[in-house]
């Protein structure tokens, strides 16, 4: 299966998938050593997720925090400040959580949203 059978919204198997995807396209020989994907478990509970940035096509991408706070275990924040991506979430918003940077990523291949040639 590859991104383009992994619709936003489907299963958690497909957003693994998107995931997936978008590491293998950045990884360079380079990036890898010193940039990647981080999903850790927070303690009040929740999860946080970061993908870096630099050294991608989307270097520079930014975009405030958005707040979807639903309940004290239900929520989730997202945003983007130009060198990675962050998302955190309550402990069961893990899936929306990789859902929501992934969706602003789009199939943007630059910061500004142009395709590189």
């Amino acid at each position: 299966m590859s991104s383009a059978d992994a619709s936003p919204g489907g299963s958690a198997a497909d957003v693994l998938v998107r995931l997936q995807d978008w590491y293998a396209s950045n990884c360079d020989g380079d990036w890898e050593h010193s940039a990647g994907v981080r999903i850790e478990s927070l303690d009040n509970p929740g999860w946080t997720v970061r993908l870096d940035i630099v050294g991608t096509p989307v270097e520079g991408l930014t975009w405030e925090r958005v707040i979807v706070d639903d309940s004290e275990e239900n929520w989730l924040h997202h945003w983007a400040d130009g060198a990675s991506i962050r998302a955190a979430g309550g402990p069961h918003r893990l899936k929306d959580a990789l859902e929501a940077v992934l969706d602003r990523l789009g199939d943007r291949t630059t910061a500004d949203g142009r395709s590189e040639e």
